[in-house]
């Protein structure tokens, strides 16, 4: 006796095996599986984030050039650091740019603080 239902048995499982050579999967409704990352419907796309590759650079050259300017206010002091600015600041279009570019900001001058302080903890 041949059971009537493995005719179906035997489609489903071979409509099972295309559909995983195929790529897909089987996977409970609302949860996170294959088809999350390939199925091209707005529910199932993730959001992108906004890529921007020229901002993470910019800020870290930014941060980099803080902490160079602070370095150099802490070893000259702000007198000598003031005075080194005011001559680039008489120079030619260049030094002009460079005199404004090394102002001592309120962010360098809170850096060459700190700066100081670990400076009084080290020895």
């Amino acid at each position: 006796m041949t059971d009537p239902g493995i005719a179906e048995f035997k489609t489903r499982i071979a409509r099972i095996h295309k559909a995983h050579a195929n790529g897909h999967g089987f996977e409970a409704e609302g949860t996170l599986g294959r088809s999350f990352y390939t199925r091209s419907h707005p529910r199932y796309r993730r959001r992108r984030r906004l890529q921007v590759p020229v901002l993470r650079p910019l800020l870290i050259a930014v941060c980099v050039g803080t902490l160079m300017k602070a370095g150099l206010l802490y070893q000259l002091g702000s007198v000598a650091y003031g005075e080194r600015v005011a001559d680039l600041m008489a120079g030619q279009a260049v030094d002009r740019l460079g005199g404004w570019v090394m102002q001592a900001d309120p962010v360098t001058v809170a850096v060459a603080r700190q700066i100081a302080l670990f400076a009084r903890l080290d020895g």
